[in-house]
């Protein structure tokens, strides 16, 4: 399958003119294949977030290249089609309301496209279906919750139909109802709409469902592979001041107390019924 993001070689500084500049990103390669939901996992400042914001230009590298759709980012006259191709998603849904309704925010980036007026109220009145805040359409965005806010965020950006969405830590605002929503809508997205997802996160579980998850440490990518194959690594990731889902954390304490139980078990489901063949003899 086609890649819809790729990077070679990105390096990115922060304060590049200043005497102490601040390595991001060194020299990272990237594909992410069309259709794939892929997580990107990592601590505070290990550069996953860096990494995010190049995807859709906020960020241009200082050194290699990064392609949207075959698109090189750092061409300016090719930044519209970047970011129609690929939205992206801020951790504080505050950063991206726009308007003083629900429906008129969410028609914001459709209206900039040039759309007829028929065409933006299909698309608006689907996206805010689509994350479950069609009756809400009237509201005004900043009397509604984090997760509420969160939603509407996400419909401005599927309401622009772009192939590809990028989610900087979308839910680190959110209580556990919120995040459970808004990954459940991610999940619809890339399943049933066919949208490549790429998600940063710091929660571990967040990337259980992901098709794909790689670990960012220091600006550099030092863990690749599905998530079963990521989280069986207990003791590495524990070397790069992550934990793993709560699932595996169970599994492997009871194996460090005599049991052999099959760490892969990730899901609830899965780490139940290992539990269960187990103990329930």
């Amino acid at each position: 399958m086609a890649d819809i993001i790729k990077s070679d070689k990105l390096t990115f500084k922060y304060n590049i003119n200043s005497d102490t500049p601040k390595t991001a990103l060194s020299e990272v390669d990237i594909s992410v294949s069309s259709g794939e939901y892929l997580v990107i996992l990592g601590h505070n400042g290990s550069g996953k977030s860096s990494l995010a914001k190049h995807f859709n230009a906020v960020l241009l590298p200082c050194g290699g290249k990064v392609y949207v759709d075959g698109m090189d980012t750092s061409d300016e006259q090719l930044l519209y089609e970047i970011r129609r191709t690929c939205g992206m998603v801020f951790q504080n849904p505050d950063n991206q309301i726009v308007a003083t309704i629900t429906e008129e925010d969410v028609a914001f980036g459709p209206e900039n496209l040039g759309l007829s007026r028929k065409e933006i109220r299909s698309r608006v009145d689907d996206a805010l279906k689509t994350v479950g805040m069609y009756e809400y359409r009237e509201h005004a965005p900043h009397l509604l919750s984090g997760g509420q806010k969160q939603r509407i965020a996400v419909a401005g950006i599927i309401a622009m139909r772009p192939r590809c969405i990028v989610l900087d830590e979308p839910t680190s605002m959110l209580d556990p109802a919120g995040r459970r929503d808004i990954l459940n809508i991610i999940s619809d997205l890339n399943k049933n709409h066919g949208i490549t997802i790429i998600l940063i996160t710091h929660h571990m579980y967040e990337a259980v469902n992901a098709d794909r998850v790689i670990v960012m440490d220091q600006g550099k990518m030092v863990m690749e592979g599905t998530p079963k194959e990521i989280f069986v690594q207990v003791e590495k990731l524990n070397s790069l001041g992550l934990t793993v889902p709560q699932t595996v954390e169970l599994l492997y304490n009871l194996n460090q107390s005599g049991f052999n139980l099959p760490l892969d078990s990730i899901t609830l489901d899965e780490c139940v019924d290992t539990l269960a063949s187990q103990f329930c003899k």
